[in-house]
């Protein structure tokens, strides 16, 4: 099974969580957070590949959907 990278996807690895902001043909920029409450944390843009292999070992968070009620 492939990896399908899409906008807005959240991953989690060594508690930071990686949250796909932009994503293009050949790049990815990325926000990578320690708490996804507060959403503060530092933009990054790799290449394609280069992001595949951080991902390793990463969880895909399932997406947040907007009629669940807190």
């Amino acid at each position: 099974m492939g990896l399908r990278l899409q906008q807005d996807q959240v991953w989690q690895k060594d508690g930071r969580f990686l949250r796909i902001t932009t994503l293009e043909r050949l790049a990815v920029e990325y926000k990578e957070m320690a708490d996804l409450e507060t959403k503060e944390g530092t933009r990054h843009v790799l290449t394609k590949k280069e992001f595949c292999r951080m991902l390793k070992g990463a969880v895909l968070l399932p997406p947040k959907s907007k009629d669940s009620v807190e």
